[in-house]
């Protein structure tokens, strides 16, 4: 077979469209599912029993396991899905992609969702060209969802066809007398094909092409299916090489799943070959050792009890799984995390008192990562390397985006509890929050102007002398401070709020921006920098007033929780 560099340029850019998909459907879900759908997924995978039966019917529907642990990664990525509840559906698709197996033996077909990729992009582009960037962002994932799987499609096309020249692996029957040794290699094999052809079902036909050309026993073809096994985690791991540590978190669960459940099973291979072999001979009347024609069947048995089998032992070992995948991905400090609510679940909600107290630590929470954005400002205003400022500003905004949800979020939490029995005092208490969460948002928007008033800075090469520089760090300083009181008055913990000394730095960043206004127009009258450079750094300071006005709002608001 002659591979040459067009074939090879072909496979390569197949790979870009598969990733190109993968991430502009993840990017898309991020926009379009809310609420709505992390909902839906979790009370689908609110248990793990409840996940596996997720994972089982969409594996069976799509009849792809590749698909469902590629869309699983993206859910993750999106944050529609934890990785606890995402281990349990992995489980599932393992176990759905069996049925493909059995329709390969029974029915000799299998259901291309290739083929309806061009028409789904047909249905997505006008979406794509409209106002509504609700209908927008659904035409995103339409088009994304498209790509991926066509993507999947070139890269199985692109690959050395040895699904039509299965001649080329006859050699492989040298390899059939080495016991033990045998079993591996051929494990190695299936996996290997699998990766190569990018389709367990199409490897699976392949195994039954040599089994009928009598170049391997039945043995020997169970452990290339077992080596499927693990070949199929490859096209998740490639998917979750675009997406956040959690999506990475993900994809490494299915593929220390799949290599645990392997190691086992090669424990018990012999004895466990020999009692499929003895059913299907009771059961049919001819042995797979003996006779071709049993060894679909018998493959197909195999193939389903031992997955099966898998999710009966690793569904009580979730939590190791997780506790494992976090210390092979680590998150690093440059790789944000996806937004999720870490107190408020979206299941029934608790008593209101306790629900109350659960809102409470998430703005805790929220504030936390409005400080934190603060400091992002404060590194993006001395950065001076290109590439590290558009890290920095893409950060920002991503940050910015991550404020609009967790605020929608935990108001309608909000609006929940507020539904419930809740006492007078509880009703002031929720309407303060209420109140307090859209402060803490007006932070994040307050933050990301600086952000962009920076970015305007640079873009026209403006740059300040050390006497107005050190004027700004005077102001950032007094920001920086405010927000760390705002912090320690919504942590949930603290009984004292600490108003007075909130409202004494309100005073000071006031009687500051007062005095900064005055001198700025004497700048302007002496020239001390161009009219263009005077407004960044009006834009500057009197933005940083802002933010601190929305920082004593919240201390206030916490006062008057406390008060009740």
């Amino acid at each position: 077979m002659n591979y040459s560099l067009f074939d090879f340029l072909t496979l390569i850019g197949s790979l870009g469209l598969f990733l190109f998909g993968m991430k502009m459907m993840s990017e898309a879900l991020q926009k379009v599912a809310g609420g709505r759908m992390r909902k839906i997924l979790s009370a689908m995978t609110s248990n793990r029993f409840l996940g596996v039966l997720t994972g089982f019917l969409v594996t069976t529907i799509i009849q792809s396991s590749s698909a469902t642990t590629v869309m699983v990664v993206s859910f993750v990525n999106a944050g529609l899905m934890s990785l606890v509840e995402s281990i349990g559906v992995i489980m599932g698709a393992n176990i759905g992609t069996t049925v493909t197996g059995w329709m390969i033996t029974l029915l000799g077909f299998k259901v291309k969702i290739s083929a309806y990729a061009l028409p789904m992009i047909g249905l997505g582009l006008p979406l794509i060209f409209s106002k509504n960037s609700s209908r927008r962002s659904w035409g995103e994932f339409l088009v994304g969802f498209a790509l991926l799987f066509l993507g999947l499609e070139y890269l199985k096309g692109s690959v050395p066809n040895i699904k039509e020249s299965p001649e080329v692996l006859s050699f492989l029957q040298h390899y059939t007398n080495l016991g033990f040794g045998s079993t591996l290699i051929f494990l190695f094999i299936g996996a290997i094909l699998t990766v190569v052809i990018q389709s367990s079902s199409a490897t699976m036909a392949l195994t039954f092409v040599m089994c009928n050309q009598g170049w391997i026993p039945f043995h020997l073809a169970a452990a290339m299916v077992m080596g499927e096994n693990i070949g199929t985690t490859i096209t998740a791991n490639i998917a979750a090489a675009v997406g956040n540590v959690s999506a990475k978190r993900a994809a490494r669960v299915h593929l220390l799943f799949n290599l645990m459940g392997v190691t086992w099973m090669l424990m018990v291979f012999p004895w466990f070959v020999d009692a499929i072999d003895h059913f299907v001979s009771k059961s049919n009347g001819v042995s797979p050792s003996e006779s071709v024609a049993a060894i679909p069947t018998a493959l197909s048995i195999f193939h389903t009890s031992f997955n099966v089998l898998n999710v009966l032992i690793f569904i009580w070992f979730v939590p190791i799984f997780k506790k494992v995948v976090v210390k092979m991905v680590p998150s690093s400090e440059l790789e944000e995390e996806e937004f999720r609510l870490k107190f408020i679940t979206t299941g029934m909600l608790s008593t209101s008192e306790l629900s109350i107290l659960q809102a409470r630590k998430e703005v805790h929470w929220f504030g936390k990562h409005s400080h934190k954005m603060f400091g992002f400002i404060r590194k993006l205003m001395n950065q001076n390397k290109d590439s590290k400022f558009s890290k920095q500003f893409a950060r920002i905004e991503k940050y910015e985006g991550i404020c609009d949800n967790i605020e929608v979020e935990i108001a309608n939490y909000l609006a929940q509890v507020n539904q419930g029995k809740l006492s007078d005092v509880g009703r002031r208490r929720v309407r303060s929050m209420l109140k307090l969460v859209d402060d803490l948002e007006s932070i994040g928007d307050c933050n990301y102007n600086l952000a962009k008033t920076i970015n305007r800075m640079r873009n026209a090469s403006i740059k300040f002398d050390e006497t107005i520089l050190k004027k700004l760090e005077l102001m950032f300083n007094l920001v920086d401070e405010s927000l760390e009181v705002m912090i320690t008055n919504l942590d949930d913990s603290n009984e004292d709020i600490h108003i007075t000394k909130a409202k004494q730095l309100e005073d000071e960043i006031n009687n500051y921006r007062n005095q900064l206004k005055v001198e700025h127009l004497d700048n302007l009258k002496n020239g001390v920098y161009t009219y263009e450079a005077g407004i960044i750094f009006n834009d500057l300071f009197s933005e940083c007033e802002k933010l601190a006005d929305y920082a004593i709002n919240v201390s206030e608001a916490l006062a008057e929780v406390h008060a009740q």
